[in-house]
């Protein structure tokens, strides 16, 4: 059930709604029509949706604490925990998804919208075809920009908030279960969520060096995630039977792992995203939701994430996952400078990546299994795959086939990345037509694979 929150002749009023089968009447809107409803909500977020920056009660009685608070304030039922068996019952269930690439995470002129990078609006026929075709997750990345107002509330745009829960109802109606999170807020630190900045990285002639910690940056990037989660927590209470939030996305600071965090073994990066993901779990808490949080490692990066990540404290039990990316080999899965993968192109002469093969495929899922899996915590892999190549679809099958078989035997929840290219090369990775929900003709056998892999 999601909450409205309103002013009404100046009368803080609750209004409740939920899911419904047949969406809303934003499922028809051209992008014209969202993009100007967009700018007419922003010209009266302030006026219109100023609850963000109260202590509210919620409908138990139990305060919700949208200040930011470095301690969990909201009182739970013991119920809202779980044990370790159904935390990994619940990740079980989850078993292969798909992403909605480049649709609410697109964005262009530091605003977000859907229809920016070319996606068409999106419909609940196309996550019916998603569950039809045997994926039981999906994965909705959405960035913020341009769409929350300024310190110390940040009042995230109602219109773009009911946009972000519309769609994510529509995975509640198809049966799937889905992930949302904030997503280009961080990319590259190019944007607020920077933790270049607030680590004081600074880069000369593409050395990354370490500067001084920025603590006005962190806290001020601290706020705003508390803020932001506060609210797309608030709005989404009560759906913790299929919705999963994700702190972030790729965090790093424009290096992808190879930056300053690799220089003389500095942790300092390290240990603010580790800060800011208890931040965000203090928030989705304090704003009385029950969800399960998947936190990212750095940049998502695997091994980093072995090696650096630290579970956030939670009043709840048995609530947290951790989210990782896996895209080894990446001149095979995206960059398509190589065509062949596996022993048995090895075997017949051809060249395959130096890594990334069967082996390191094992290695490194077995890491994540020991590391997590083995201590109740379930291990989402937010993106995977490779991009399609025209005339080696044999080599893109035998490779999705295997990473997804590997993942789910090693406990992993595999997430397939679609970002809506029909085209073959880089980062053609469109699975479904967005517009009519059809597995492209290119990608039949490979869907089919995939699901079947998972199942195993």
């Amino acid at each position: 059930m999601k909450k409205i929150l309103c002013v009404f002749c100046g009368v803080l009023v609750l209004l409740t709604a939920s899911c419904s089968s047949g969406g809303s009447s934003s499922e028809n809107k051209s992008p014209e029509d969202t993009k100007q409803e967009t700018s007419e909500d922003k010209d009266n977020t302030d006026n219109n949706n100023d609850s963000s920056g109260d202590n509210n009660s919620d409908e138990t009685g139990n305060e919700t604490d949208a200040d930011y608070n470095e301690n969990f304030t909201y009182t739970f039922n013991d119920s809202d925990s779980v044990t370790a068996e159904t935390l990994k019952s619940f990740a079980d269930d989850m078993k292969i998804g798909w992403n909605l690439g480049n649709a609410l995470d697109a964005y262009s002129n530091g605003v977000s919208l859907e229809t920016a990078w070319g996606n068409p609006v999106i419909t609940q026929t196309l996550f019916d075809a998603v569950a039809a075709s045997g994926f039981k997750t999906v994965r909705i990345p959405v960035t913020w920009l341009g769409h929350t107002g300024s310190a110390p509330e940040y009042t995230i745009e109602s219109s773009w908030l009911n946009r972000v829960y519309e769609v994510a109802c529509y995975a509640k109606n198809a049966g799937l279960k889905a992930i949302i999170n904030i997503h280009h807020d961080g990319a590259d630190s190019a944007n607020w969520l920077s933790i270049k900045d607030a680590a004081g990285v600074t880069v000369s002639d593409g050395v990354y060096n370490a500067g001084v910690y920025n603590e006005e940056k962190d806290t001020a990037i601290k706020e705003q995630l508390y803020a932001m989660w506060y609210q797309i927590a608030s709005k989404f209470k009560g759906t913790e039977d299929y919705l999963i939030f994700e702190t972030m996305n790729e965090i790093h600071d424009g290096g992808w792992g190879w930056g300053e965090n690799r220089n003389n073994s500095s942790t300092k990066q390290y240990e603010i995203l580790n800060s800011w993901n208890q931040v965000c779990v203090y928030a989705i808490r304090n704003a009385g939701a029950a969800n399960y949080i998947s936190c990212p490692g750095y940049v998502t990066n695997p091994d980093l994430t072995a090696a650096a990540f630290e579970k956030p404290s939670d009043v709840l039990e048995n609530k947290i996952m951790v989210a990782v990316h896996f895209y080894d080999p990446t001149d095979f899965t995206l960059n398509a400078s190589v065509s062949y993968w596996g022993k048995s192109a090895s075997s017949a002469g051809y060249t395959v990546s130096a890594w990334g093969q069967e082996d390191d495929i094992d290695a490194m899922f077995q890491k994540l299994k020991e590391k997590f899996v083995d201590n109740d915590i379930p291990v989402v892999i937010g993106e995977c795959g490779a991009t399609y190549q025209s005339g080696f679809e044999t080599y893109r099958q035998a490779y999705m086939e295997y990473m997804i078989s590997s993942a789910r035997k090693h406990g992993l929840v595999p997430v397939i990345w679609d970002n809506g290219s029909s085209g073959s090369g880089a980062e053609s990775s469109g699975l479904f037509n967005r517009s009519t929900g059809a597995v492209y003709p290119h990608c039949t056998d490979l869907v089919k694979a995939a699901v079947s892999a998972a199942e195993d």
